[in-house]
């Protein structure tokens, strides 16, 4: 953990925006600007019937959970125990159901 940082424990089945969301909160910044620091590569989350998933969880790339657990202060181990996406691959989504993710630096 880098000097200084900020420590959000993650809540157990808890949504990887939520995380990144009362993460943001914990160094007074606003969500949604650090939501823009991970960059959407499909559309809208779906469901099976086509329409836009209530949850919009997001998933994210290698890169992108090394800076989350960094911004969350924990280990990537503690993420993976928590979020319910965290290991699912960015590169076979399965059914389209979540949004890729990758940080941008």
């Amino acid at each position: 953990m880098t000097a200084g940082a900020s420590r959000t424990v993650p809540l157990a089945g808890e949504l990887t925006s939520s995380l990144i969301s009362r993460a943001a909160d914990s160094y007074g910044l606003p969500p949604a600007g650090v939501l823009r620091l991970w960059t959407c590569r499909n559309s809208p989350a779906s469901n099976d019937s086509g329409g836009v998933r209530a949850d919009a969880e997001i998933v994210l790339n290698e890169a992108g959970r090394a800076v989350l657990a960094e911004l969350c202060g924990v280990q990537p181990a503690v993420l993976a125990r928590a979020l319910p996406v965290y290991t699912t691959s960015t590169t076979n989504p399965g059914t389209g159901a979540f949004q890729r993710a990758s940080v941008t630096v």
